[in-house]
């Protein structure tokens, strides 16, 4: 078992857009255009700016947007709307519906996704009122083809990332406030044997978006509790607790020209007047330089 070190930050978390958004979430460091994407879930909104906030762009879908992938091999993004997976050229605003999987479960949306290491995009579904367990882990091809891989039956589905070795898939059941590892097969892209390899107490808030540094540590946004924290991928052990100025903090992605940079969104979703009030920042993207290492994204095959 390696000993894994406490990650050091090199500034206090700094805000990049004060955007506003209501479920801001789905950071992901585009390397071919070295620019930050990022959508707003409720509004259809998505963003994009440099890693120090600046050449801003954005887009409106009349949906919900909520996870998304670089294209390997072509312009443009793969993204997750509210029924499936579709393509999307940000220079002509082109948009592509691929596969809706699930069209007999209404109430859903999909929620958080990203691609595995073989270019296959990973995405979680789960109702829209956060109350019905009718979640569920799908896998898209390079087609936009999808696959039911785990009908797990959450409210929430949050994750997925990968070990370092990418042999284990880590998801969150976000209302149950654990993440599961799974035993992840690279050339199939199955998953079995799910086991709670981390539980949160009610203090933690809920776990939501996460991601894997290069030294195979995990790092996880919390959802009603103001901070990320950073994972000994051993033993689950919390190495580093980091504080943000807003309590619904969503997903974590590490990028900029070096991949130190660790991006965080956050929302304003379910706070009340007095709550905003005293956090202005509520629903802005934070940014932290550290002296770690992350992982570029994975890019989508199709």
């Amino acid at each position: 078992m390696t000993t894994h070190t406490v990650p050091r930050l090199l500034s206090a978390p700094r805000c990049l857009w004060d955007a506003g958004t209501t479920l801001g979430e789905g950071a992901c460091w585009s390397g071919r255009e070295q620019a930050l994407y990022w959508v707003d879930i409720l509004q259809g909104r998505l963003m994009c700016c440099d890693a120090a906030g600046g050449a801003r762009r954005e887009w409106r879908f009349d949906d919900t947007v909520s996870a998304l992938a670089e294209r390997r091999d072509h312009p443009g993004l793969a993204l997750t709307l509210r029924r499936g997976l579709a393509l999307f050229e940000p220079a002509s605003g082109q948009l592509q519906r691929l596969h809706e999987p699930e069209p007999e479960r209404a109430g859903n949306r999909f929620n958080d996704g990203k691609c595995d290491a073989r270019g296959r995009f990973w995405a979680g579904s789960m109702d829209f009122g956060c109350e019905a367990p009718t979640g569920a882990w799908y896998r898209f091809d390079a087609q936009g083809q999808a696959v039911r891989v785990a009908d797990v039956g959450w409210p929430v589905t949050n994750g997925p990332t990968w070990s370092r070795d990418g042999r284990t898939m880590y998801t969150n059941h976000t209302v149950a406030r654990e993440v599961l590892a799974w035993d992840f097969d690279p050339d199939s892209g199955s998953i079995a044997r799910p086991r709670v390899w981390l539980r949160f107490g009610p203090h933690d808030g809920l776990p939501d978006g996460m991601t894997t540094d290069a030294d195979g540590r995990l790092w996880i946004a919390h959802w009603g509790a103001a901070c990320v924290t950073c994972h000994d991928p051993d033993t689950a052990a919390e190495l580093l607790r980091v504080p943000l100025p807003t309590a619904h903090i969503t997903n974590v992605a590490f990028g900029g020209p070096a991949q130190r940079t660790l991006f965080i969104t956050s929302a304003r979703f379910g706070l009340d007047a007095a709550q905003l009030a005293a956090e202005p920042l509520a629903g802005a993207l934070f940014a932290i330089d550290t002296e770690v290492t992350g992982l570029p994204a994975n890019t989508f095959a199709g």
